[in-house]
C-alpha cells in the first residue's frame, strides 16, 4: 500500500510548496496576497492549495499582512450621549456571527436610545440591503462586516478606538443624519472609509450615491403621464442630501409643465410619519390626485392613510414611492417605485474600500449610480 506523503494533521505550506514545486516562502507570498509573483506561479500554488485541501491560519496571516480581514459596517446618526443611567446606546463591536455572515452585538439592554435607534435601523428594509450587498461581496474574498451602532458621541469615539487599534481593516458607514460628525472623525484620523451617500459637509472621503434628483423627476413625469394634476410630495427629512435631492428634482420637474406649487409635508423616511404626512395633506388638500413620497416606507403609509379616508389607490388617487425596497413589493397595491439599486451600491462601497487598501487606488473618489422607474400598480 502507498503511504499517503501528507502529514497526519492538517495540511501545511510545506505540503502545497511540495505540491506545487515551489519554496514555501513563494507558497506564503501567494497564500498573503503579496502582488509581485509570477501569474503562472500564482496559479500552480492556487491549485496545489485546493488539492490538498490547505486552509490558511488567519491569525498567523494577519502577522505577516497586518490586516484582520474583517471591515466595520457602521450605521451611524448624529444623536447626543445618553444619560449616564441609560447605557443602551453605547454600541460595541458585534458579537457572534448569524448564518448571514455578519457579526452583531448581542448583549444591548432593553429600552433606552441606543435600542431605539437599533430598533428603527432594522425596521428600515434599506439597511438589510445594505447588509446584503456588503456581504455578498466580502465573503467570496475571505472577509466579513463587523456591525456596529454610532448614534451618540461615545460610540463614535468607541468605533475610531476599534479602527485605530487595528480590530478592523476599515469602515464602512452609513451615517442617518446630515450633521453626523463620524465620517469626518475617521477621515481626520487618516483611516480608510467609503460612505453610503454624499456627505453633507465637505469631507474627503469616498463615497457612492444614487442622482436622487433624476430618480424624482421619473416620479413626476410618470405621475403627469398619468394626467395628475393636483400632485403633492412627502418629502425626506430636509437636512439630509437624499431628501433635498429628491425635492428638488420633483418641484423642478412640476415647475417645467408648468405647476410651480407644489403641496408638501415632511416626513422622515418611516412609515409611521408617511401616514402623518398624507393625513395632513389630505386636510389641506382634500383633492389631491396624485402623490410621490420620498421612499417607499412613507408610501405604504400614505396608501394606508388613503384608503381609511375611502380614496382608492391609484384610481383616485395615484402614489409613487423611492428606492424598490419589500415595501413596494408587499404594499397593496404594490408600489410604483424609483429603484435604487442598494444591494450593487454597497457592493461598490466594499470594493472602492479594498481597492484602497490593497493600495490600488488611494485617491478619494464617488461613484453614482442611474435610478429607474418600476410600474406597479399604485400609480
Amino acid at each position: 500500500m502507498t503511504e499517503d506523503p501528507r502529514p497526519a494533521g492538517s495540511p501545511t505550506l510545506e505540503d502545497v510548496a511540495r505540491a506545487a514545486g515551489v519554496s514555501r516562502a513563494t507558497v506564503s507570498r501567494v497564500v498573503n496576497g503579496v502582488r509581485n509573483v509570477d501569474p503562472v506561479i500564482q496559479e500552480s500554488v492556487r491549485q496545489a492549495v485546493a488539492a490538498t485541501g490547505y486552509t490558511p491560519n488567519r491569525a498567523a496571516r494577519s502577522l505577516v499582512t497586518r490586516r484582520t480581514d474583517a471591515i466595520a459596517l457602521v450605521v451611524s446618526g448624529a444623536g447626543d450621549d445618553p444619560a449616564p443611567e441609560d447605557e443602551a446606546a453605547a454600541p460595541h463591536p458585534a458579537g457572534p456571527k448569524d448564518g448571514d455572515g455578519v457579526a452583531r452585538h448581542t448583549d444591548e439592554p432593553d429600552g433606552g436610545a441606543g435600542s431605539s435607534f437599533t430598533a428603527e435601523v432594522f425596521a428600515d428594509p434599506f439597511f438589510g440591503r445594505v447588509v446584503t450587498g456588503v456581504v455578498n461581496y466580502l465573503r467570496p474574498r475571505g472577509m466579513y462586516p463587523v456591525l456596529m451602532f454610532a448614534e451618540t458621541s461615545r460610540a463614535r469615539d468607541e468605533v475610531v478606538s476599534y479602527l485605530r487599534q487595528g480590530s478592523a481593516d476599515g469602515a464602512l458607514v452609513v451615517s442617518t443624519h446630515a450633521d453626523d460628525p463620524l465620517p469626518a472623525l475617521i477621515t481626520d484620523a487618516g483611516l480608510p472609509a467609503v460612505l453610503y451617500a454624499r456627505p453633507s459637509r465637505p469631507t474627503r472621503i469616498s463615497y457612492v450615491d444614487l442622482a436622487h434628483q433624476d430618480g424624482a423627476r421619473l416620479a413626476a413625469e410618470h405621475l403627469l403621464a398619468r394626467g395628475c394634476r393636483r400632485i403633492a410630495t412627502i418629502t425626506g427629512p430636509l437636512d439630509v442630501p437624499a431628501g433635498q435631492d429628491r425635492l428638488a428634482g420633483f418641484r423642478d420637474t412640476m415647475a417645467r409643465a408648468g405647476q410651480p406649487y407644489l403641496p408638501l409635508a415632511e416626513g422622515r423616511f418611516t412609515q409611521e410619519s408617511g401616514e402623518a404626512a398624507m393625513a395632513r395633506l389630505l386636510a389641506e388638500h382634500p383633492d389631491l390626485d396624485g402623490v410621490f413620497a420620498a421612499n417607499d416606507l412613507m408610501a405604504v403609509g400614505a396608501c394606508h392613510v388613503l384608503r381609511e379616508h375611502g380614496r382608492r389607490v391609484p384610481e383616485d388617487v395615484a402614489v409613487i414611492g423611492f428606492d424598490d425596497s419589500s415595501a413596494a413589493a408587499a404594499c397593496r397595491p404594490p408600489l410604483t417605485t424609483v429603484r435604487q439599486p442598494v444591494e450593487e451600491m454597497a457592493a461598490e462601497m466594499a470594493r472602492l474600500l479594498l481597492d484602497r487598501l490593497a493600495g490600488s487606488d488611494r485617491a478619494v473618489t464617488s461613484v453614482i449610480f442611474e435610478p429607474s422607474l418600476v410600474v406597479r400598480g399604485s400609480a
